[in-house]
């Protein structure tokens, strides 16, 4: 198991391991909402994930369809994780909440439309848009 929590610790993530998932989004969302040039979220099962601490929640309209709702800590503010309505099983982390050195690296990057030139991400799918499926509903 390894853990994400906010900067204070008033909220935290016990997960299962490294993730096989990791995608770095360039989205002007996700620029946004972590204040850098683009985020990266660490995907994991949704029953894989315990949550201790009640967040914030902020619910957005995604760019690639449907919503997100993005989880903060009301005290800090440190955005920890997020769930997309195009991926309901699965629960978004932000690596830096889960501050392991040697996490995996990228193997996705996505809305690449919005990526800052000088910005690479290497041996990693690459992607205009999003990589997720369409919600049909």
């Amino acid at each position: 198991m390894i853990n994400a929590r906010c900067s204070c610790g008033g909220l935290a993530l016990s997960l299962p391991g490294p993730s096989g998932l990791v995608v770095a989004c360039h989205c002007i969302d996700c620029q946004r909402r972590t204040g850098a040039p683009f985020g990266v979220g660490a995907f994991y099962p949704a029953e894989a994930v315990t949550i201790s601490g009640t967040p914030k929640e902020f619910v957005r309209a995604a760019a690639s369809g449907g919503t997100v709702r993005n989880y903060f800590c009301p005290d800090c503010g440190s955005t920890i994780y997020w769930k997309a309505e195009n991926l309901p099983a699965m629960i978004g982390v932000a690596v830096g909440a889960i501050a392991v050195a040697n996490d995996p690296a990228p193997v996705r990057s996505v809305f690449e439309q919005s990526k800052h030139a000088w910005v690479e991400i290497p041996d990693a799918e690459h992607f205009q848009r999003s990589s997720a499926p369409k919600n049909s509903n």
